[in-house]
């Protein structure tokens, strides 16, 4: 089982993520547990927990965006999970190479990209 924090206060990202993730990873014989999140001190928590294998962040989620809280699990978090970053601008990319993102997509959330991103990083 590979599970993924989807973590954002919108539910219709988060309903973005878990479709184009569906059941399984490109390439991964395990199946996908969605576990989501809608507000940071709800993902922190389950980052905590250390049983995630990947998070997949919101940049644009209010009042804490996903970018912040990628910079607070990195360094807060030991053996935090790689981390994908979901933001509207290219432009952002800079700043969620600052956060410690592992990779970033921007908006919309492709369904081919993001689950062959996913894939990536749940191998490492």
């Amino acid at each position: 089982m590979t599970k993924i924090l989807v973590y954002s206060d919108n539910r219709t990202v988060r309903a973005a993520v878990r479709s184009a993730l569906g059941g399984a990873l490109p390439g991964h014989p395990d199946p996908v547990e969605l576990v989501e999140a809608a507000t940071q001190t709800a993902a922190l928590k389950r980052l905590d927990v250390g049983d995630i294998d990947l998070a997949v962040l919101d940049g644009e989620a209010r009042p804490a965006g996903g970018i912040g809280l990628a910079k607070q699990a990195k360094d807060e978090i030991e053996d935090c999970p790689p981390v994908l970053l979901l933001v509207a601008r290219q432009a952002d990319a800079w700043l969620a190479t600052w956060s410690g993102a592992d990779t970033v997509q921007t908006y919309p959330v492709d369904p081919i990209d993001l689950p062959r991103a996913a894939a990536l990083l749940a191998d490492d």
